[in-house]
Parts: structure tokens; C-alpha cells; sequence
């Protein structure tokens, strides 16, 4: 709330209980809107932290709050520390009242002075208890900064030592939130190493540092590369600081990976050497006539204008537009996660700079089929052979795509090759292949040449041939899809130009995609569709068979069978005899609304939008009564092939919760004592008891790692309790 003087109210407070806590509120694969917890307010990521030098204010901090909205800032404390003045009124008022700031404020150690100057005279104890006397809300220990030209054994020691010094920090911080940075310079093996440990230790926050110097080099492969490392070996309820990291090209790529915060004072830097910083990089103002975004801080000034200023001046309004460029990549990304699109924004950054290219390119060509070598060969272990840094990098890739939400709603925009890449996709992808079954011994037709909505056009020819042996196929820009499948997200609503639609099929990748589904040796029969007159007469003539009459309704149960089996993860041979017998409510368009069992209860209903399937309670119960393996005890991940048919995933809540979640209430984060261990965010789950009873079904918020390790938000959406 902002006053009549324009000043904002002060930030309230989170409860003293809750300080600390990490929360998701949306997700979008690893990308998440988080709220982070501290005594000067609930800070929501992702989110910038401007570098406050607390000697040179070029934007004061309470301008930041009161005009730009900013949550949170980081200042140095070694530079408080090291200046009599400046530590005296830290320590007597405390730090907020020294910079005039009342949000979130973050301090740094002293580290990256260690990387610039050489050595620094405080020490790792004395550091963090200094921190803790003038009242931040985020301290940082003293960690050993690695450079990238650093040998292995001399990163490898940073590590040991960074880890050591953490056990001290963390027990002199006592309650005081903590930032745990990550460090391993350009190995892989060690920053996991760093990730492992310094998540074992219990900081509050996890910054990935010694990344400033590869960023200024252009190195954003290697950048992706330790994002990679460090993030998919950190405890996933801890948000992720990308230390030093504040140029807004940037952004939109780490954010998809997972990271939440940053930091920079790239923003006063460039205003200096007269630099403006873009979403695809950066301008120089002597070359500018016309500004390449309008901001509020020079809507009355030319760049011509702004040339004339003395330096001072000049450095003030550039400051403040790189700060109004950086806040708005920042709300950018934010919304592309609530709406589902922040690989595609990645993309499209991704093409702005060729080095960024090089690194989305790297990132999401799926490292698994890649020769994965070290970043660097100096002094890497001989041992070291090129299956194992596969393996590496495969498991990594795994970690990305298995936190992905699918299937969504809204069309799937077309971006190029791009596109067969996003990890959603790949996520379908795997889950249709994995858990879709072919019925049918005869050859394959392959339907192509048209868009969806497929049953529209040619539903009456399927429903005229489907009872015949041929296995049904529809060709789709990002793949092939059974029949059955037709109206499932993301393959149906690819938005794209005509010709992508019209592209003739590649016989040899569609008879490798026929073998990822099981189907070998078969005849594989291709049908343009693209022109539906005379459609049905060509296909009875090209198939040598006699036109027939409309098959019976009961022919309909085939698209609920895969379905299940799709979505629900259901064993074939159960999901028909789930739907035997049963009747359906159909739309005006033919579509199937409601699944009516012989016993007159409604079990499921196809969502029309994305092609997805929700349950009742009378179907929760059905799948329920499915279950043969054991009541899961704890918070194992592995591969969804090693669960194909064994039905939803089940979560299992502590006593405490059951009732309200009978009631159906949402689970919430810190009640979970156990899960499947193919639970994935987005997928149907069934929440049970101790004792396996069932008590109510609904959407899964999370992955089986964040059941165990978050307190804080909505673990399951509850659809519905069951009584």
C-alpha cells in the first residue's frame, strides 16, 4: 500500500514460526513462484536484490522501496565492518536504520572482496556474528571463492574448506537465517560435492557462487552447466541465489532451471561506463538516437539529452533505467510461469546472444545423448570414463523433465526445433510411451496433413474401420499420438503455420517412434487427410475392404481405456474392466462428458480442454481398490518406466491431517509422511492413511524429494475428500 507522500507501508513481519520457510505458490516445471519467510517481510520470488554499496547510494534503498516496490536488497558487510563510521551506527541502530531500507535485507561476507583484493581480515566466526549484531535478515558465512582458472586439487580444498567453515557458520548464526553458497569453480563433480554438503548443514539460502567472472567471459554454457550441477544436488526447499548474477538477458534460462534469486550492481555499474542493460544484451548511449524500450525514468529525455548531463547525472537516470529494464525481465518471467510459458520465453531469449544460444542449446538438446566432457580436463581423474559422465548428465536431464506439469491447457506455440525439447513435451512424451499399449496386431495407419480437432474431421471414417485390426495413429508436429489419444494436450493444440501441418511423414522416424511404442515389423500404411472429400470411399479402396455401417457407441470405451492408462497409470487389462458395461454422456460435438458404470456411477470425466481426465469419488475408489504393492514408507524417486500399470500414485498423510483432508481440505507441506515413488507435480494422486485407506484424491503439487523436505504451502490440491 502506498501512502498520499508516496511512500509504501513498512513490510509486516511473517509469523515468528514461519521465519525461515520457503514455499511454492505456482510452479512451471523448475521454475517457481516462492515466498520466502524473514522478520522484515514475506519476500516473493523470483526476484532481484539490488547491490546497495552503503558509501556511494547512486538510488537510495528507500527509494527502491517506496518507488520500484523492491522486496529485498543485499549490501556488503565487510564493507560496514572495515569502516569505523558505517560499523558503529550498524551496531548501535542497526542495519536497516544505517541504509534507510525497511524490507529484507541481505549482507555479504566479504568473499568476493577475498577474489578481488586478495585476502580479507575478518574472521568466518567473527563475520557472521557481526551480521547477527546489526540485524540483517539474510547473513552469508565466509566461503572460499574458486575461479575458473583454478586447478582441480585447489577447487577441490575451496570445497572441503567452504564446507568445514559451514558447520562453524551455521552454529554461530544460531537462528538467523543463513545464505550456504555452493561453490566448485568448472567441476561438475564439485559443485555437486559442494551442493550435497552444504545442504546437509541447514542455511536458509543457497547461493551459487564464484559465477561473476565466468559471466563477464561470456561463458554461458558453463554457466548452465553449474546450474545444472549445483541445483539438481540442493535441497529442493531451499530457494536458489545466483550470486553476482543481474543481467536480465540471463534471467528468463535460470529462472526455467530453478533459480530465485539474484543479485547485482550491474545496474549502477553500466550507468557509469555508460552502458543500458536489454533483455538481449547491451547498448551504449553515445550510439543511441532512440531508446530500444521506453521506461518511466527517461520518458522526458532523448538519448541525445542524456549525453549533454554531467556524469553524475547521467550515471543517476541510467541507473535507473537498467534497474526498470532488470524489474521488468524480472515480472516478465513471473508471469510467464503462471502461465505455463517460460521455456518459451527462454527460448526466444536465447537467440538474442550467440553464447546464450550455445548454453540453451546445450541445456536442452538433452545432455543424455551428448558427449558429456568435464568442463575442463585439467587434473580430472583418469578414472573418470565417458559412460559415467553420461550417466551423470542423463540423470540430471531426468531431474529437469520429472518436475514438469503435464498435460496443460492453452496451445502449444511453435517455435522450431525448439519445441521438441521443452521438458513438458518430453515428459508427455515419456509418459504415453511408457504407459500406452497397442491392442492390435494389424498394420499401422498413420493419419496426416491436418490440424485437430482430428475427430471432427475423420471421426466417422474411424469409427467405421476401428473395430478392424489396424492400430491408429495421428502424425503431429512434436510426434505421433495413438488414436485414442487424439484430443491430448500437447499434441493437439500445436499452434503453428499450415506447412507444419502438411509436412509429409519421415517413414524412418516414424518407424523409430512406432518402436519407442512397442510396435515392431508392421506395415505402415500413411493417409493424407488434409482433403476429407470422397475421404471415406479412398480408404475402404486403399485398405480393400467393404464400407460399413456406424460402429456402436461401445466402441467409444477405447479412448477411456488409454486414457487411464495414460493418466492415471492404470494396467490395461484393469482400466477395461474398469470401463466394461459402462454408458456414456456425450457433448453436442460427440465428445465424451461423463463415463456412467452398470452399477449408475459416474467415474470419470475427460477434461474437453486439454484432454486430460478427472475422477469422482466413485472412480478414485475404483482405482484405489486396484492397489496390490505395499503402502509406500518414505520419499524414493526413480524412473516412471519401473511403474507402468501399479495406478496413482498414493500420498500418505499423518493423523493430524486426515480428517480435514477427508473433509477436502488441501495437504499441506510438512504433513506428507510418505509418497510413491512415481509421484510427480501435476499428476493424479490418492491420499491415504497409515493404513492405506483412502481419504481423498486430487493434483500433486510436488515431486517426492519436496514431500520430504518442505514445511511450508500446498503439497496436493485436493479435488475432492471421500467420505
Amino acid at each position: 500500500m502506498k501512502w498520499h507522500d508516496g511512500t509504501r507501508e513498512n513490510p509486516k513481519p511473517c509469523r515468528e514460526k514461519d521465519e525461515g520457510n520457503f514455499e511454492i505458490t505456482i510452479r512451471d516445471g523448475q521454475a517457481r513462484l516462492g515466498k520466502l519467510h524473514t522478520k522484515h517481510g514475506i519476500v516473493e520470488t523470483p526476484c532481484l536484490l539490488p547491490v546497495i554499496n552503503p558509501n556511494i547510494r547512486t538510488i537510495e534503498p528507500r527509494e527502491m522501496w517506496d518507488k520500484y516496490g523492491i522486496q529485498a536488497l543485499i549490501t556488503n558487510s565487510y564493507v560496514i565492518w572495515k569502516h569505523d563510521k558505517l560499523k558503529n551506527v550498524a551496531l548501535e541502530n542497526g542495519v536497516h536504520s544505517l541504509i534507510d531500507y525497511p524490507g529484507m535485507i541481505m549482507t555479504d561476507s566479504g568473499t568476493f572482496q577475498s577474489y578481488v583484493y586478495g585476502d580479507v581480515e575478518v574472521g568466518v566466526e567473527e563475520i557472521v556474528q557481526f551480521q547477527k549484531d546489526i540485524g540483517v535478515d539474510v547473513a552469508t558465512m565466509l566461503d572460499v571463492f574458486t575461479r575458473p582458472d583454478m586447478k582441480f586439487s585447489e577447487v577441490e580444498r575451496a570445497v572441503i574448506e567452504t564446507i568445514d567453515r559451514g558447520k562453524i557458520s551455521v552454529d554461530t548464526a544460531d537462528e538467523m537465517m543463513l545464505n550456504g553458497p555452493i561453490q566448485g569453480g568448472l567441476y561438475p563433480d564439485l559443485r555437486a560435492k559442494s551442493a550435497k554438503g552444504m545442504s546437509e548443514l541447514g542455511f536458509s539460502v543457497h547461493p551459487i557462487g564464484g559465477i561473476v567472472p565466468i559471466m563477464e567471459q561470456q561463458k554461458y554454457k558453463d554457466l548452465a552447466k553449474i546450474m545444472f550441477a549445483c541445483k539438481s544436488n540442493l535441497a529442493p526447499n531451499r530457494p536458489v541465489h545466483m550470486f553476482g548474477c543481474g543481467h536480465p538477458m540471463l534471467f528468463p534460462m535460470l529462472i526455467a532451471m530453478g533459480a530465485d534469486l539474484f543479485d547485482s550492481a550491474a545496474y549502477v555499474l553500466f550507468a557509469r561506463d555508460g552502458r543500458i542493460l536489454t533483455p538481449w544484451g547491451t547498448e551504449k548511449i553515445a550510439e543511441l538516437e532512440e531508446w530500444p524500450i521506453l521506461m518511466p525514468s527517461i520518458t522526458h529525455f532523448s538519448p541525445a539529452d542524456v549525453r549533454k548531463m554531467n556524469k553524475e547525472e547521467r550515471t543517476i537516470l541510467l541507473s535507473k533505467y537498467n534497474l526498470e529494464i532488470t524489474l521488468q525481465e524480472i515480472s516478465r518471467c513471473r508471469q510467464a510461469i503462471r502461465d505455463g510459458t517460460i521455456w518459451r520465453l527462454a527460448e526466444r531469449r536465447s537467440h538474442e546472444h550467440p553464447a546464450l544460444r550455445e548454453a540453451f542449446l546445450w541445456l536442452t538438446t538433452n545432455p543424455s545423448k551428448m558427449k558429456m566432457e568435464p568442463l575442463i580436463l585439467d587434473e580430472v581423474s583418469a578414472s573418470k570414463e565417458v559412460g559415467e559422465e553420461k550417466g551423470r548428465w542423463e540423470e540430471n536431464w531426468d531431474w529437469l523433465v520429472n518436475s514438469q506439469l503435464t498435460p496443460r491447457g492453452g496451445g502449444e506455440s511453435w517455435g522450431g526445433m525448439d519445441t521438441l525439447n521443452r521438458p513438458h513435451i518430453e515428459m508427455a512424451r515419456r509418459k504415453v510411451i511408457s504407459r500406452w499399449k497397442s491392442r492390435k496386431p494389424g498394420d499401422v495407419i498413420l493419419f496426416h496433413g491436418t490440424s485437430a480437432p482430428w475427430r471432427d474431421k475423420i471421426g466417422g471414417l474411424v469409427e467405421r474401420i476401428c473395430s478392424l485390426d489396424y492400430e491408429l495413429f495421428i502424425q503431429t508436429p512434436i510426434g505421433i499420438i495413438p488414436w485414442n489419444l487424439e484430443d491430448l494436450n500437447p499434441w493437439a493444440h500445436v499452434e503453428g503455420p499450415d506447412w507444419l501441418w502438411n509436412s509429409k511423414p519421415d517413414f524412418v522416424k516414424v518407424q523409430n517412434e512406432l518402436k519407442s511404442f512397442g510396435i515392431h515389423d508392421r506395415k505402415l500404411i500413411p493417409i493424407d487427410i488434409s482433403d476429407t472429400e470422397d475421404l471415406h470411399n479412398r480408404v475402404f479402396e486403399l485398405l480393400g475392404i467393404e464400407p460399413t455401417g456406424r460402429e456402436p457407441d461401445h466402441k467409444k470405451e477405447n479412448q477411456i481405456v488409454d486414457k487411464l492408462c495414460v493418466l492415471c497409470n492404470v494396467k490395461q487389462t484393469d482400466a477395461i474392466s474398469i470401463i466394461e458395461g459402462s454408458t456414456f454422456v456425450m457433448s453436442r460435438t460427440g465428445r465424451i462428458r461423463n463415463v456412467i458404470n452398470s452399477e449408475g456411477e459416474h467415474l470419470f470425466s475427460p477434461r474437453l480442454a486439454e484432454g486430460g481426465i478427472s475422477l469422482t469419488v466413485s472412480g478414485a475408489k475404483k482405482l484405489h481398490q486396484l492397489r496390490t504393492g505395499k503402502i509406500p514408507s518414505g520419499f524414493d524417486s526413480s524412473d516412471l518406466n519401473q511403474h507402468v500399470g501399479k495406478g496413482p500414485a498414493w500420498v500418505v498423510v499423518d493423523s493430524d491431517a486426515e480428517p480435514f483432508v477427508k473433509d477436502g481440505r488441501n495437504v499441506m507441506h510438512g504433513f506428507v509422511t510418505a509418497c510413491d515413488e512415481w509421484t510427480r507435480p501435476g499428476e493424479i494422486v490418492l491420499i491415504v492413511n497409515s493404513s492405506g485407506e483412502l481419504l481423498a484424491f486430487g493434483r500433486s503439487q510436488s515431486t517426492p524429494a519436496e514431500f520430504e523436505t518442505f514445511t511450508k504451502g500446498i503439497a496436493v490440491k485436493v479435488r475432492e475428500g471421500c467420505p
